[in-house]
């Protein structure tokens, strides 16, 4: 058994779809991992098959990626979805052109070749996703069409045996997508029946295998890590001390940013959890540097920067300490290695991001392969308290970035407030499990109130919720009017200097979750 010794390749062409593609393929408990298509594969052993994404690109754009598919498919079963699907018709001698109609949305398959592999289990009229402007219009000589839909001629073909030492199935919808109704079977065909892959890749055997690693990487040498209370963290250095145990040191800073009582809360559960942990306040020091700061990204770059040096003095403490610890998780990764090269704009928040070079200190990171759902299932299965797995994400520069304007401890604690009385509503209503992030914002707006007799000239409060899978895409929460009612009510009666509360009804796209 072994994850590594068992996995699937996710060529990525540029979709947007390409991380949801091992999503699934990881759901069947087996490993899989994703890289640019402009860089060779490297074949070994531990790869049992390969799946080609979609893409933007036409493949009739001389700036295409162009890989040869049939060199992968002498080695390996291959997977075209897509643009690999048409890359493959171009490259095998058919033809592919502009679609005459549009070829986007729900289709349905008809003429299903059930007796092949791939389409073990799906019959005529499965529901699947199009999203493409080009189609195949002639198939290469000695392929095989196994699906069409009611729009198109050719919904899925593969090579014949002449082509390549192994079969290469394409399809030219997304199995990916959820409006796929029978896409996980697809792409179990795929990854079981047709490439062999072990369903192997479970929380018990990455625990296993990742804390075997970290023992033999770091041996009885230290590990400093810092730690923020959220999920990812808690869950790296939960692993990393199940292979080296106190030789990690723990750093919890406070910023003076964090929600309601929760240095002190974070703090007991790390104690609970045995790890070896020092909490540093640091909140007086973070005020003074961002008194009158009220430009966003200013206030970002200032509670990075300060989150740096502290943890970095506090760390100088130590004596002989080899590695860094780090909570990336596997997002992270694809996105450093995207086909499109590093997102232009990553927003200045990966607190940690240029500790080891100042450090000279080489990094562990046990989670660069996992999901967040992932992450949480870990977790669990390491048996960490519910109150680090099942929390809402929550931004690096913390409540800084939710009062919009300058920052000063008395609008901190105001917020800090409001913000503990929302979640405690979620909480008892039971609306906290069913959102993915929630939190109020504290406006720089004053408006007129009238409190009892008296007129009041106050601060105006938004609270914020939020549905996703994984907050890239998101959706307002839709939560129940009495609920919000009394949110509103005990907000503006328990809170001096706040008299209104407004409900954020923006989606991501075009809005973003946070607000700065």
């Amino acid at each position: 058994m072994g994850l590594m010794n068992n996995k699937i390749l996710i060529l990525d062409f540029g979709s947007q779809f390409t991380q949801l593609i091992a999503r699934r393929v990881r759901e069947l408990n087996v490993y899989c991992e994703i890289q640019p298509c402009t860089k060779p594969v490297v074949y070994d052993s531990s790869i049992k098959g390969i799946i080609l994404s979609g893409s933007p690109f036409s493949v009739n754009d001389p700036k295409a990626p162009m890989p040869d598919i049939a060199a992968m498919a002498n080695e390996l079963p291959v997977l075209a979805v897509c643009y690999g699907a048409q890359l493959l018709a171009k490259q095998a001698g058919g033809e592919v052109g502009k679609s005459t109609h549009r070829e986007y949305g729900r289709a349905h398959l008809q003429d299903v070749v059930t007796a092949d592999p791939l389409f073990a289990g799906i019959n005529n009229g499965s529901q699947v996703w199009m999203s493409h402007s080009d189609t195949i219009k002639q198939l290469p000589e000695g392929c095989t069409v196994l699906a069409r839909s009611e729009s198109i001629p050719i919904a899925a073909f593969k090579t014949g045996p002449s082509y390549a030492k192994h079969t290469i199935h394409a399809i030219q919808f997304h199995p990916e997508v959820t409006h796929s109704t029978d896409g996980g079977q697809l792409l179990k065909n795929f990854v079981i029946a047709i490439c062999g892959c072990v369903q192997d890749w479970t929380p018990a055997s990455f625990i296993e295998e990742t804390v075997a690693r970290i023992k033999a990487e770091a041996g009885d040498k230290k590990v400093v890590m810092a730690l923020s209370g959220g999920v990812d963290s808690t869950v790296a250095a939960t692993l990393i001390h199940r292979a080296i145990g106190d030789n990690l040191y723990c750093i919890f800073v406070d910023n003076g940013l964090l929600r309601k009582d929760e240095f002190q809360q974070v703090l007991d559960g790390y104690k609970h959890l045995g790890l070896n942990t020092k909490g540093v306040d640091a909140h007086e020091r973070f005020y003074r540097e961002l008194d009158g700061v009220s430009d966003p990204e200013t206030k970002r770059k200032i509670i990075g920067r300060l989150f740096i040096e502290v943890f970095h003095e506090e760390s100088l403490q130590l004596t002989d300490v080899s590695f860094l610890g780090q909570g990336t998780i596997y997002p992270d990764v694809i996105e450093s290695l995207s086909i499109h090269g590093p997102s232009a704009t990553i927003k200045s928040h990966h607190n940690v991001g240029g500790l080891p070079e100042i450090m000279h200190l080489s990094l562990i990171e046990p989670l660069r392969a996992l999901f967040k759902d992932e992450v949480r299932k870990v977790g669990r299965q390491l048996g960490i308290d519910d109150i680090f797995i099942s929390r809402h994400p929550f931004p690096g520069p913390g409540l800084g970035i939710r009062i919009l304007g300058a920052v000063s401890a008395e609008k901190v604690k105001m917020l800090q407030e409001a913000d503990a009385i929302y979640i405690q509503h979620l909480r008892d209503s039971g609306e906290y499990h069913k959102v993915w992030q929630a939190g109020a914002i504290l406006l720089p707006v004053q408006s007129v109130g009238v409190m009892g007799d008296e007129r009041t000239y106050e601060y105006t409060c938004a609270l914020r919720a939020v549905t996703s899978v994984d907050g890239m895409t998101a959706d307002w929460s839709h939560l129940p009017y009495d609920l919000l009612a009394k949110i509103s009510n005990d907000i503006i009666n328990r809170v001096r200097g706040i008299n209104r509360v407004v409900y954020d009804i923006s989606s991501k796209p075009p809005a973003t979750i946070e607000w700065e």
